[in-house]
Parts: C-alpha cells; sequence; structure tokens
C-alpha cells in the first residue's frame, strides 16, 4: 500500500509541477525575480504539505532561518531537501548543474530565480565561471546554496566535499549557514518509495567570512556530516563510522 501511496504522490508532484509550468510561467515572466520565487516556494510547499497528506511523510525545519545574504552550503540526499531548503528561505537561488537548464519548467524557474548552472566536468573552469557568475548575481541578494558534494549521496555513504563551496566563501565573503539532513532516509534518491516519518533540515550556526580555504572547508564538513549523522540517527537509521572500511567500501 505505500508504494501505491508512493505512485499517487509522484504523479501528482509532477503534474502539479506541469500545471505550473504551464500557466503560470508567464506571469513569472511578466512579474520577474520575486514572482517567480514566490511560485517556486508555493510549489515547495505544496509538494510538503501533499508528502505528509499521501504518505505520510512529515517534514520540519529546524535551526535559525537565513533572511540576509549569506552562503548556504548543504547536505544533498534527494529531491525533497532541494524543496525544504527553498521553502524555508526567503530568497533562495542554486549552484546546479548545466543540464538541468534545458529540463522542462525546472529550467525556465532555474534561470528567472538567479540560479547559477555549472559545467561540473571543467575543473577549474567551471570554479571560475562560478564564481563569476556569483560575484556578478550578488547585487541581487539572497540565499544562495551549493551542495558541497556536488550530487545527491545515499544516506551512510561517503562523498567528497569538493573545493567550489570554499571558493565561493572566500569570493563572495559573506557568512555561510551549514544545513544538515536526514531526508534520503525517507525519499531515496533512485526509488520511487517514500517512506512515512520526519524529513528533517537543519540550518547550522553561521561560519563568518575570513576563515582560509583548507580551514573553511574542514569545519563546514565536520559540523554538517556531524549533524546530518544525529538526524539519521534520530530517524532509526544505523550509521557507520567513518573509519569502517565497510563505510568506505560504500562510497560509490
Amino acid at each position: 500500500m505505500q508504494y501505491v501511496r508512493s505512485l499517487v504522490f509522484v504523479f501528482q508532484m509532477y503534474l502539479v509541477l506541469a500545471l505550473f509550468g504551464v500557466f503560470l510561467f508567464p506571469v513569472a515572466l511578466v512579474g520577474g525575480r520575486r514572482v517567480a520565487v514566490g511560485i517556486c516556494r508555493l510549489f515547495c510547499h505544496w509538494v510538503r504539505f501533499s508528502a505528509r497528506w499521501i504518505v505520510g511523510l512529515h517534514s520540519e525545519v529546524r535551526g535559525e532561518v537565513p533572511q540576509d545574504d549569506v552562503l548556504i552550503v548543504a547536505k544533498h540526499q534527494s529531491f525533497f531537501d532541494i524543496i525544504m531548503i527553498y521553502s524555508a528561505v526567503p530568497k533562495g537561488r542554486f549552484i546546479m548543474k548545466r543540464e538541468l537548464v534545458w529540463a522542462p519548467f525546472v529550467g525556465w524557474y532555474a534561470w528567472l530565480t538567479g540560479c547559477i548552472p555549472v559545467n561540473r566536468g571543467k575543473g577549474g573552469a567551471a570554479i571560475k565561471g562560478m564564481l563569476k557568475a556569483a560575484k556578478k548575481g550578488s547585487s541581487k541578494g539572497g540565499q544562495l546554496v551549493i551542495f558541497p558534494q556536488g550530487t545527491r549521496v545515499a544516506p551512510g555513504a561517503q562523498a567528497e566535499y569538493k573545493v567550489g563551496a570554499g571558493a565561493l566563501y572566500s569570493a563572495l565573503k559573506q557568512p555561510c549557514v551549514p544545513v544538515a539532513v536526514n531526508v534520503g532516509v525517507f525519499w531515496p534518491r533512485q526509488s520511487v518509495l517514500r517512506q512515512p516519518g520526519r524529513a528533517v533540515i537543519e540550518f547550522l550556526p553561521r561560519i563568518e567570512p575570513g576563515l582560509k580555504t583548507a580551514a573553511f572547508m574542514e569545519q563546514v564538513e565536520h559540523e554538517i556530516e556531524t549533524r546530518s549523522n544525529m538526524l539519521m540517527a534520530e530517524a532509526g537509521f544505523p550509521i557507520i563510522a567513518a573509519s569502517d572500511p565497510v563505510a568506505h567500501s560504500n562510497s560509490g
């Protein structure tokens, strides 16, 4: 029965996305970024509500949600952490992979809301392009979100934190707000099944500007991973210590 509920939930979510894309995009196009952000946040709130109503997946935002111009560095486990972060912050935009620019509806709104596409295969050139775009877009204000591991990482798996987050922190000279999550426990990245429970994202204490890149990367990784593990354990997910060879063998 939970699988059937999950299918219904996923179907209606993408149907609503399509309806928003077709009927509200002209409104967003005329209204500009402010209206586009409002429409995206409305969709995110609908997804959170319908997840609770259809599959029993509650969602909770903890910590102090930033209202000013900050860099948000977040753990990324599934589409649901994107939904929850965007529903919480007032003026969010994401560092995202370039391929999503061409995705129907998602790419349209990403363009309007000021998201920054990055070609992840270009290495140093990608970072330079990202920094240039981020500095240019900083005048728009808001909360710039980056996933430092560059992709969705399943609960319990290990993945390297990439230096792009540190480069943004140094270049923008803004406070950084780390975000820990446990959402992958309930919303797997490669499955239709959505489990009932309580998905949590938590905005952690700020890291003020001024740290060296290496020190920043070490601190932000420690804080995000430590708190994410605690949130996953709270959700009943067994956490394997990073020093355990089994954990490393599952890191691919």
